[in-house]
């Protein structure tokens, strides 16, 4: 077996992150790891091929949580039917599609989509026998549309500001419906729409998501005879509001949220609240998780603050002990999901490199590989200009040698891994 060099090996074997297999696995078969996420699709399998708009599909790009979890022992036959839920959504995104605002979509079903993402996550972290009741949830979707047919029947035949003016009396004084301003760690119910259905308690994505599909069934209905659009609050407090779009002025567009932008934000939002490394706030996810893995030139950086490294060390350590839950250091399982949703969803190519890295952290080093290669081949045969600030000239620097580890760490026949293996996908937790 070839030998990889000291610095590679290092740095590869103090990865915090490591997939456990079964140690009879690992005996009987050191190469199976390898060939079984890259086994051939099958009709039921949740291992999808990479496909992006306009680009010939690359070569085995396939997904990873579900069959490591899998392999794990974790039965994941729920988590993966509320991923065939959100294929069969975002799949009917036309260019179109992408740019119409969420109250007059018609074609993706956002109630839908947002509760198949949340009956995802629901099932990764509670492993319950029985998947979230999706239906259910609808139901109460359209429980609130009706509700304000029944009470506020006369605001249907006044003018369009007396309508929004008692809609958002009935949602956010007569329900109760919230804003979280996150200040609550432990809260993530507020990014998931059937914890917000229940606690009335929502982002504000959640919020407009609610204002919207109220909107979308009065029209439906025939009830709604004005051009209504809703107003995404971009502010840590304010809420979703409705407003005529024929007196609108050129301010409010950049607050009209499209069905791209509005599925980018629950999942970014969830993949920034889980995000394994949040020691420092003023980096981006990705040069958290390069610094973590010793792929920033700490010379370049400010020195960090006593608590910044203390919060690092601890964030380690809980790691490395199976504690992925903890207060302020995120959950890997959730941060893998969001992460392939959005490289579903086609948006940011930057999704591939924040994927790789996180691969990188599990010890799926092949695919890892894969993921930033293809990241690579997409940023230059982009013709956007690309930009030169601080940060992304050290996130530029840091995929360069991630990359440069990754293809030393190929070296090692069979892509061998670390003697010591960590269970930070197999652990059991306490759902939400």
């Amino acid at each position: 077996m070839t030998l990889l060099p000291a610095v590679a090996l290092a740095s590869a074997s103090s990865s915090p992150w490591i997939l456990r297999t079964s140690p009879l696995e690992i005996a009987t078969s050191p190469a199976k790891v390898s060939k079984l996420y890259f086994s051939p699709l099958s009709s039921t399998s949740s291992c999808l091929r990479v496909v992006c708009r306009g680009e010939s599909q690359p070569a085995d790009l396939k997904f990873v949580l579900h069959h490591a979890l899998d392999s794990s022992g974790i039965d994941t036959t729920h988590a993966r039917e509320a991923r065939k839920g959100f294929l069969s959504q975002i799949e009917k995104l036309t260019i179109i599609e992408r740019e119409t605002s969420i109250s007059v979509n018609r074609r993706v079903d956002l109630g839908k989509t947002a509760l198949y993402i949340a009956a995802e996550d629901d099932s990764l972290v509670s492993h319950s026998s029985v998947p979230l009741p999706v239906d259910s949830f609808i139901d109460r979707l359209y429980d609130l549309s009706m509700c304000f047919c029944s009470d506020c029947s006369s605001s249907l035949r006044s003018s369009p500001e007396k309508f929004l003016d008692s809609l958002e009396k009935y949602l956010y004084v007569k329900k109760g419906f919230r804003r979280s301003t996150g200040g609550n760690p432990l809260d993530t119910r507020a990014l998931y729409l059937h914890s917000v259905l229940t606690h009335r308690s929502g982002s504000s994505a959640m919020l407009s998501l609610i204002y919207s599909e109220i909107l979308k069934v009065l029209r439906l209905w025939s009830l709604l005879d004005f051009d209504c659009e809703v107003y995404f609050p971009h502010d840590r407090y304010g809420l979703p509001k409705g407003y005529h779009k024929q007196k609108s002025v050129e301010s409010d567009q950049p607050h009209i949220m499209t069905t791209q932008t509005f599925l980018q934000e629950i999942l970014r939002n969830l993949k920034e609240t889980f995000w394994p490394f949040q020691n420092d706030p003023t980096k981006s996810s990705f040069l958290r998780a390069a610094d973590a893995a010793n792929c920033i030139d700490r010379s370049s950086t400010a020195e960090q603050s006593g608590f910044q490294l203390a919060s690092a060390k601890a964030a380690q350590h809980r790691l490395d002990r199976g504690v992925w839950t903890s207060v302020g250091f995120g959950d890997m399982r959730r941060a893998l999901s969001a992460g392939e949703r959005l490289i579903l969803l086609e948006s940011d190519p930057k999704e591939l490199r924040d994927y790789s890295i996180l691969l990188y952290h599990c010890g799926f080093y092949e695919q890892s590989l894969q993921y930033l290669k293809f990241y690579m081949d997409k940023k230059s045969s982009s013709l956007q200009k690309q930009p030169t600030d601080k940060f992304s000239n050290m996130e530029e620097d840091a995929v360069e040698k991630l990359m440069t580890r990754l293809n030393l760490i190929s070296m090692e026949d069979g892509w061998s891994k670390p003697s010591h293996v960590r269970n930070f996908l197999g652990n059991n937790s306490e759902p939400w």
